[in-house]
């Protein structure tokens, strides 16, 4: 496959999905507007990722620092270009996400904010961040228990630090659910963090919660029923991750 004819089918899945954020969304009787999509680039190439950007992408999505950095900076010219950080963050790695990423979606302890913290500060700017929740219980899954009401509770008592940090800008939630073939199963699990995101906004009402990440390419269009307003979405539209 030549370059050309990689850059159109990309561009084509990119299209492709658009349309389907926004029928999902008018189905809900939502705003497409609301969604936002998050292109997921974790092991594709550069030229991958240049082509994205040139179908029309401008919000993407790595998973680990190391293979982000030659991406980003590959791009930094690119001012509209607004990376996001899905995966989990090692604390080692906290100064190298505080400076390249401007969103990040898996905050998951106070340790973690407070490195951050501390590095956005050197930097002299703020940083968007989603609390990582964990709404299954599954032990493989990183995040903040949020299994229950119980869970709830204690997670609120848990943020009371991270809300006061002043460079942290808490922003919404984010969750993994436990993979399944068929979207409706997950369906529950983005409904639960529907109701958890009500229920921290009423505990801290001061705080925007109004974002949630939640969906990918097997899931996204139920994930959008039930409220997602970030997408991550790798595979539908740059097709399988590639091997090194």
């Amino acid at each position: 496959m030549n370059d050309k004819q990689s850059y159109e089918i990309i561009r084509k899945n990119f299209e492709i999905v658009n349309e389907r954020i926004f029928q999902a969304a008018i189905s809900a009787g939502r705003s497409p507007e609301e969604v936002q999509l998050i292109v997921v680039t974790k092991g594709h190439s550069l030229n991958s990722v240049y082509d994205v950007i040139r179908a029309g992408a401008n919000k993407l999505g790595e998973n680990y620092v190391d293979e982000a950095l030659p991406k980003i900076l590959a791009t930094s010219a690119n001012s509209d270009l607004e990376w996001h950080m899905i995966g989990h963050v090692q604390s080692r790695k906290a100064r190298l996400v505080s400076e390249h990423f401007r969103w990040i979606h898996s905050l998951h302890s106070i340790r973690l904010a407070n490195r951050l913290e501390r590095f956005v500060e050197q930097q002299k700017h703020r940083l968007s961040v989603l609390i990582e929740v964990n709404v299954s219980g599954e032990e493989s899954k990183f995040g903040y228990p949020a299994l229950d009401q119980i869970e709830w509770e204690k997670l609120a008592m848990d943020l009371h630090p991270v809300l006061s940090l002043s460079n942290i800008r808490v922003r919404g939630l984010m969750t993994m659910p436990p993979y399944s073939p068929d979207p409706e199963e997950v369906r529950p699990y983005f409904h639960k963090l529907c109701q958890l995101q009500e229920y921290l906004a009423k505990v801290f009402p001061s705080t925007e919660w109004g974002e949630l990440s939640m969906g990918m390419s097997n899931d996204f269009e139920v994930a959008i029923q039930e409220g997602s307003t970030m997408v991550r979405i790798g595979q539908a539209i740059l097709g399988p991750r590639q091997k090194n």
